[in-house]
């Protein structure tokens, strides 16, 4: 939304957002929504029709949008015809598609030993070692602070993640000797003035700023394209691997659903269909069919009684 007239629905949107406290991504997000929608009308979206709204729709679909992007963009449009111009028959002409259930993309436990084994240096086999090691999101990582690690307790707190959870997760004995080696070589720069507890593990470039995910995403693939791993795997595929692993070595799934911070147990349950050593040790009803038949002993018929 470019242009002088658009700007105050823009401004009033904002407000709206941030007077429903939704998260500074989540507000980008509905903003470039409604940006294109306004420069395929060509007009303030304040005047679009339910007819317009079907091109879009329509054109998005065309144009090969993805089912995830299609949903977000929706989402960014009904909170302004819901909320911000209180259209409900509009938002009502809004859809969105029932997105494909994908396996996640899990690496093997030899993988992730390659990985970390090949880290260019100490900060690299820390970043890593905590996305895998403790389940972490790309973001919950860069923003670790000095005072989120307790090693009297052996936990990690993780503040405000998302949907505005706080949660534990463990802090394995060796994350906590990389996180204390780190320490030591960790650049001091920006902390003047900073209490200890409040500083990042992992400072960035620019004042009272981590490191961005972006700079963690390009660690990342530089390493596993160093370890020749030939999978099409991510950042988040640590976490995936993390949840697989636990999974695989016996751990409750409620356990994991905490140290994951979901929300519903349905979405942890996912793993249950990537834990490949839990599925290759199911008996398969056709190896019962070539088993010899035990037949039941009948027990011993008891006297009459005289």
């Amino acid at each position: 939304m470019t242009t002088r007239s658009i700007r105050p629905l823009r401004q009033r949107m904002i407000e709206d957002m941030n007077a429903r406290q939704l998260a500074a991504g989540t507000q980008r997000g509905h903003i470039r929504s409604c940006r294109r929608f306004a420069a395929f009308l060509e007009r303030s979206p304040d005047t679009a029709s339910s007819e317009d709204i079907r091109r879009f729709q329509l054109l998005l679909a065309e144009a090969g949008v993805s089912i995830g992007n299609r949903n977000r963009i929706m989402t960014g449009l009904r909170f302004l015809f819901r909320v911000t111009l209180r259209r409900p028959d509009l938002a009502g002409e809004i859809y969105h598609l029932r997105a494909p259930q994908k396996i996640p993309l899990v690496m093997s436990t030899d993988e992730t030993r390659r990985l970390l084994a090949v880290a260019p240096n100490l900060k690299v086999r820390v970043l890593l070692s905590l996305a895998y090691g403790c389940g972490l999101r790309a973001g919950e990582v860069v923003r670790l602070r000095a005072g989120d690690i307790d090693s009297a307790q052996m936990i990690i707190r993780i503040v405000q993640a998302k949907g505005r959870k706080d949660r534990h997760v463990m802090l394995p004995p060796e994350v906590l000797g990389l996180l204390r080696q780190w320490w030591q070589e960790r650049p001091p720069r920006h902390d003047a003035g900073v209490p200890p507890a409040q500083r990042w593990l992992f400072p960035g470039r620019a004042p009272d700023r981590p490191m961005t995910t972006r700079q963690l995403n390009r660690l990342f693939h530089e390493t596993v394209e160093a370890a020749g791993i030939r999978k099409p795997v991510t950042l988040h595929s640590l976490r995936h691997s993390f949840a697989t692993h636990l999974l695989e070595h016996g751990t409750d799934i409620r356990v994991i659903q905490a140290l994951l911070g979901h929300h519903k147990l349905d979405t942890t349950a996912r793993y249950t269909r990537v834990a490949t050593a839990m599925i290759a040790g199911i008996e398969s009803p056709l190896d019962l069919l070539a088993k010899p038949r035990t037949r039941a002993r009948r027990s011993p018929k008891a006297a009459p009684a005289t």
